[in-house]
């Protein structure tokens, strides 16, 4: 039997991304596969006043289980309540790639779904889009589509190079398929490692930098569908403070480098209005939990190395949504 989003209390993207675009922010897309990271999230977005995307991956439903994932959404929007002030909260498919899976969400009460179908020809692309467009449509669901590749590795998403988004065809792809919000390459990818140390450059402390995004191609993609809502994958900046805690107690993260927070805050005035965060989370309380069993060898109550995850992760995500994506104060 299926469940519609509305019963579980959430929302789709429509009105969030028309309110967006127009004031010059982008809604917080982080992903979750645990409970402790659903709290952080969601802790971090209330006490902002942000509207927040909860983004599952097909991978994060094999992890956690479907119908687990489905009641802590539904226990999602009770717990923003509990905290006393309530945001929208969007549950959403991220890189769903067939037509059985964003069936498959729509119908467990997913509010958004990602068809992905940037691997495929343009033609293919646009035909499976359109019907996933049409099944999600059909029940109140908003849908994202992909033009252009990202290069990285995040769960099921593996990709060696990029390739930019080709404005001539956003028109088109829109047009035919009747989706709702669109995806593109401009030079973010996925992952922590996003850039080699040869394509970026040092400054004066020594620090990587990588290549700026290429704004030339989102401005075209503008001009060409004014006021269309335009989403950035792979939008993690990798934090050196956190990477730094991660190789100072046992990791070897070597030349991770992610997205300038700046450069983050340029697109989310325009109309990119959803941008997706997972690797800095990751980091956030991988080195949390990494300083926690340095420091405490003997630990072994999960409460006392996840709670101070959270904790971190929490923190990450109100100075993304106040300082990065604009979104604090916006729900």
């Amino acid at each position: 039997m299926a469940i519609s989003y509305k019963d579980l209390g959430l929302v789709n993207t429509k009105e969030l991304f028309e309110k967006a675009v127009a004031g010059g922010y982008a809604i917080p897309a982080y992903n979750f596969n645990n409970l402790e990271q659903m709290q952080a999230i969601l802790l971090a977005c209330v006490e902002t006043k942000s509207p927040v995307i909860l983004q599952v991956s097909s991978g994060a439903r094999k992890y956690a289980n479907a119908t687990l994932l489905r009641n802590m959404a539904r226990g999602a929007v009770e717990y923003v309540k509990e905290l006393g002030y309530e945001i929208p909260v969007v549950l959403h498919l991220d890189h769903g790639d067939t037509f059985e899976l964003c069936k498959d969400c729509i119908d467990n009460g997913f509010s958004s779904v990602m068809i992905d179908g940037s691997h495929h020809s343009y033609e293919e692309n646009v035909a499976l889009t359109k019907k996933v467009v049409e099944y999600a449509h059909a029940h109140g669901v908003t849908v994202e589509g992909e033009l252009g590749v990202l290069a990285g590795v995040e769960d099921d998403v593996v990709a060696e190079e990029s390739t930019y988004t080709r404005p001539e065809e956003v028109e088109d792809f829109v047009k035919r398929t009747g989706v709702d919000s669109l995806a593109i390459s401009i030079g973010t990818s996925h992952g922590a490692h996003k850039f080699t140390p040869e394509q970026c450059t040092k400054n004066e402390d020594g620090i990587l930098i990588p290549p700026p995004l290429q704004f030339e191609i989102l401005e075209e993609i503008e001009k060409r569908i004014p006021g269309f809502p335009i989403v950035l994958h792979g939008s993690s900046s990798v934090p050196q403070d956190q990477v730094a805690i991660i190789n100072a107690n046992g990791g070897a993260l070597k030349a991770a480098v992610g997205i300038p927070e700046e450069q983050l805050r340029k697109a989310a005035k325009s109309a990119v209005c959803k941008i997706n965060i997972d690797s800095d989370g990751r980091l956030a309380m991988t080195a949390a939990i990494r300083k926690t069993f340095n420091e405490n060898p003997g630990e072994f109550d999960p409460r006392k190395y996840l709670g101070p995850a959270r904790e971190s992760l929490k923190e990450l995500y109100m100075h993304k949504n106040e300082n990065v994506l604009g979104s604090a104060q916006k729900a």
